[in-house]
């Protein structure tokens, strides 16, 4: 599937919450959808969810899911399921409630695989074309799920940076899909499992799209401890390197310096160039530079000492044993501990005064869910901290008794 209608193509559009779903329809048709998905199968929706919060740019908007089902069924696309995984860090359940996902697929009788569940049969997927990572990190077998295999995919990133990968868009959202819960040992080296996931992705569904939502776009250690702005803008295409090398620029990046989407293009998978890139629509020349940071929180530096620096001799015990939920009480604690009750809450109330977050908070019951500190996080981290100290204190006495 190296060559696909609309390859090398992006439609960009301003937008306003008055015509958001107009315009996502109008988007869809200037990247020609219709050219990119076959009607006679299918229809899968990745929905992208990063956190069971709502935090701005973090997860799929709720316009952003009506705006493309609506459109698709305007169309003729009737055979259309939501996709929901989980991680090890994000309650699907709490997430697609909280973040109004739930209301709008079922506003529009759209039912959602959840991918996580136990029905699901997972298969070996064996490639046309060799893998660049995915074979070694997983030596016993790639497998994916089986409930994706011939239908379209549609993805509905957000425009966002990412502590791993520089920014996060189309090519990401698969992650979460075609991988199990073991995912997080491929992380370090990410950016080549993103390149191979396309390639799978190429390779079995018929047709492969994504409308990325900009409204809100994310600056700083994404996906989630964010620095949230007002970008007003809507991006589509079924060219997924494509589409993530319209989003890098339009954040300040140099796409092909990010790997991920250099690698991508270097063997065909798409375009991310931006030379070569028709975009359609708006001229993103007259966006002022966004000038976003790809930066770091605590938890993704520990991680990164992990896999990139002097801890990664211990990467298999630390994060492939037992050991493995050390490091997710370690995320749960810093975003859901600390982050969002002492910085992110302050930032979610900002945000709903703009005309976003208006928008947000229409959808469904009106209520936005904004929690304090985790109980079962807080006791999870004081049992922790127990153990901690008791083994200090254990080890201190040792020491003095020798």
């Amino acid at each position: 599937m190296s060559e696909f209608p609309g390859k090398g193509k992006v439609a960009v559009l301003k937008t306003t919450p008055d015509t958001v779903l107009d315009d996502i329809e109008q988007l869809m048709k200037l990247a020609d959808f219709e050219s990119a998905l076959p009607k006679d199968v299918p229809t899968g929706i990745k929905i992208n969810i990063s956190w069971q919060t709502w935090y701005p740019a973090c997860s799929s908007a709720p316009w952003q899911i009506e705006g493309v089902l609506r459109a698709l069924q305007h169309a003729g696309y009737n055979d259309l399921v939501g996709i929901h995984n989980d991680t090890v860090v994000v309650n699907t359940t709490d997430a697609e409630r909280n973040n109004k996902h739930k209301f709008v697929t079922d506003k529009y009788g759209v039912p959602c695989l959840y991918l996580y569940n136990q029905d699901f049969e997972w298969v070996e997927y064996r490639p046309k074309r060799p893998f660049l990572v995915l074979d070694k990190v997983y030596p016993e077998g790639v497998f994916i799920p089986k409930a994706l295999v011939g239908k379209n995919i549609i993805h509905l990133p957000t425009v966002k940076t990412h502590v791993f990968t520089t920014i996060t868009g189309a090519m990401k959202n698969a992650f979460g899909g075609l991988l199990h819960r073991n995912r997080h040992w491929t992380h370090a080296v990410i950016h080549d499992t993103l390149v191979d996931l396309l390639t799978i992705q190429q390779e079995i569904h018929p047709g492969i799209f994504a409308m990325m939502d900009g409204t809100f776009a994310g600056d700083g250690p994404g996906p989630r401890a964010m620095r949230w702005h007002e970008k007003d803008i809507l991006l589509a295409s079924a060219d997924q390197v494509a589409i993530d090398a319209v989003s890098a620029k339009l954040q300040g990046f140099d796409p092909l310096s990010i790997r991920f989407i250099g690698k991508a293009h270097e063997l065909g998978l798409g375009i991310g160039d931006p030379r070569q890139i028709e975009i359609v629509g708006y001229d993103i020349a007259q966006e002022s530079p966004w000038n976003f940071k790809q930066e770091d929180t605590l938890a993704s530096r520990g991680q990164k000492l992990i896999y990139h620096g002097p801890l990664k001799p211990f990467e298999k015990l630390l994060l492939q044993s037992p050991l493995v939920p050390w490091s997710y009480f370690a995320s749960n604690f810093y975003h859901n501990v600390y982050w969002y009750p002492f910085v992110g809450r302050r930032r979610v109330e900002a945000a709903l005064q703009t005309k976003w977050g208006q928008l947000f908070k229409s959808y469904g019951d009106g209520q936005v869910v904004m929690p304090g500190m985790e109980p079962k996080t807080v006791v999870q981290a004081a049992v922790g901290l127990t153990v901690l100290a008791a083994a200090a204190v254990g080890l201190a006495y040792l020491l003095r008794r020798k």
